[in-house]
């Protein structure tokens, strides 16, 4: 960089950026801002359109606008030159430049100093051409901001990788990027409109503990300078919003981030949003009831219909009521023999074995339950699905089920091939869960990094008394994910890349 804050102009760069980097340069020397800090603007083209819909052919409003937007497609001819601009939401309208309207030395200079790409303001008549297209018939224009670098051409898209790290580009060029950035408000409004509906009340718990848990999951780890000691990342909400429901808040819930410390893949982000409500007097059942609702309520939001039209043109039906099926029912099914929670560890391993399966050695036997469950049953889970019953073992702050000896109350909803939420009859005896903690405790000690510790705090929040409860957590990512067909990176505005190589 120049002592001036201009950039350099580097021989080594590629002639488009060269060549844009002289006309900035250019318009400088002229007295021209190509970065002014206003220009006018008196509507919007979505504004326009929609109050100019039906003109017929060839007609003059007598209506001067001020209208901005970048310039996606650029014809200059002799004395008449024609572009179309477009604005963030994707509405685009038609500028023409006439040289009667604007004179030679404005012409001129839009024919040289303009790209595509740049974002101009453009001054003067709503018209419909000779043609019926709805434009502004300029009789000046402004440049509001010189772009430096290319848009990707139409002919060769981005790819999945640029996509995601170049976002901005992605949301310029893209209908189906904007598109998916506009539908998670919808999403998120839809959400918290059902849970108000039903009196629930949201609040914020803090993203920086002590002491993670609420989940099995590694944290990511930092240092606090001020107070001289490490921090984790919170991996869950749940034992805060516990601490609520003590507190008196009997139906809270959250929706924020958070962090773990793991693989990423099609449906894993080491950062994502996540939902979390727990129901005082509730249970698994009214927490999946809850659950169902928020997820068609949703459906409902963005595309009118408990059917939603994936991005492949796939439908998938998320209305009625859901499909429930046993963990253990589904692993026997899978593996053409009868396991219970009650089964051995060995013959776990045996069975899992003669899958080809890869088992980990600190993998306790609700845990290979699970991955054999996973193994086994799991893609096939595409209308949406509770699978019910889960090992007491893998489920520390989950009530063991009242009738079915080694089982919790505790559910996962499965959509498309993948876990979208899990829900509980939640654990309310602080005793028991003492006992769960102190387990989980000692696993970490032999070197499980997901496993929980015993949080004395919680552990006291409980001894006041908490009353009976069900709880759920889904992720927001996922929730897209259900809602559109596309993979967790396209569902996040702005996913974790790693840094480009030089």
């Amino acid at each position: 960089m120049t002592t001036d804050n201009t950039p350099a102009l580097d021989d080594d760069l590629p002639e488009q950026l060269r060549i844009r980097r002289e006309k900035r340069a250019s318009l400088i020397e002229r007295g021209i801002e190509p970065y002014p800090v206003a220009v006018a603007r008196t509507k919007s083209l979505k504004e326009v359109r929609e109050k100019y819909t039906g003109l017929e052919i060839d007609v003059a409003t007598g209506d001067i606008e001020s209208l901005t937007g970048r310039i996606i497609f650029k014809r200059d001819t002799g004395k008449l030159c024609f572009a179309t601009l477009r604005e963030g939401d994707g509405t685009e309208l038609q500028a023409m430049l006439s040289l009667d309207k604007v004179g030679q030395e404005q012409l001129d200079a839009w024919k040289s100093d303009i790209d595509l790409g740049d974002m101009v303001s453009v001054t003067g008549e709503i018209i419909t051409s000779k043609r019926g297209e709805l434009s502004i018939l300029a009789n000046s224009w402004t440049l509001a901001s010189k772009s430096l670098r290319p848009l990707p051409n139409d002919h060769k898209p981005m790819s999945e990788e640029t996509r995601v790290r170049m976002r901005y580009v992605d949301l310029i060029v893209r209908p189906e990027a904007r598109s998916n950035a506009r539908l998670r408000p919808q999403v998120m409004r839809s959400l918290r409109e059902t849970f108000h509906n039903q009196n629930f009340i949201e609040v914020e718990t803090p993203m920086l503990q002590v002491m993670h848990g609420g989940a099995a999951a590694r944290p990511f780890k930092s240092f606090s300078n001020a107070y001289d000691m490490d921090l984790y990342l919170r991996i869950a909400p749940e034992l805060f919003l516990k601490r609520c429901v003590v507190g008196g808040i009997e139906r809270v819930f959250e929706i924020n981030r958070n962090f773990r410390n793991e693989g990423a893949d099609s449906s894993h982000s080491p950062e994502f949003a996540m939902i979390e409500s727990y129901q005082a007097y509730g249970d698994w059942r009214s927490i999946a009831d809850l659950t169902r609702e928020l997820v068609q309520n949703a459906a409902m939001a963005v595309a009118g219909s408990h059917v939603v039209t994936h991005h492949d043109g796939r439908q998938a039906d998320l209305g009625g009521k859901w499909r429930e099926i046993s963990l253990y029912d589904a692993i026997s099914e899978g593996v053409g023999q009868s396991v219970t929670a009650l089964t051995p560890i060995a013959e776990l391993k045996t069975i899992a074995t003669k899958l080809g399966m890869k088992i980990d050695p600190k993998w306790i036997t609700g845990k290979l339950a699970e991955e054999i469950f996973e193994h086994v049953a799991k893609d096939q889970l595409i209308a949406p699905t509770f699978v019910m019953g889960f090992p007491v073992d893998t489920s520390p702050l989950v009530r063991a089920h009242r009738d079915i000896p080694g089982v919790a109350e505790k559910w996962d909803l499965y959509v498309d091939g993948f876990e979208l939420a899990t829900g509980y009859s939640e654990l309310i005896d602080p005793v028991i869960q003492r006992d769960r903690l102190v387990e989980q405790a000692t696993l970490g000690a032999k070197g499980d990094l997901e496993a929980m510790q015993v949080d004395e705090d919680f552990l006291r929040a409980m001894e006041f008394g908490m009353p009976p409860m069900g709880g759920m957590g889904m992720g927001v990512d996922r929730l897209l994910m259900a809602l559109t067909g596309l993979g967790i990176r396209e569902t996040i505005l702005f996913p974790l890349v790693k840094p480009e190589v030089d």
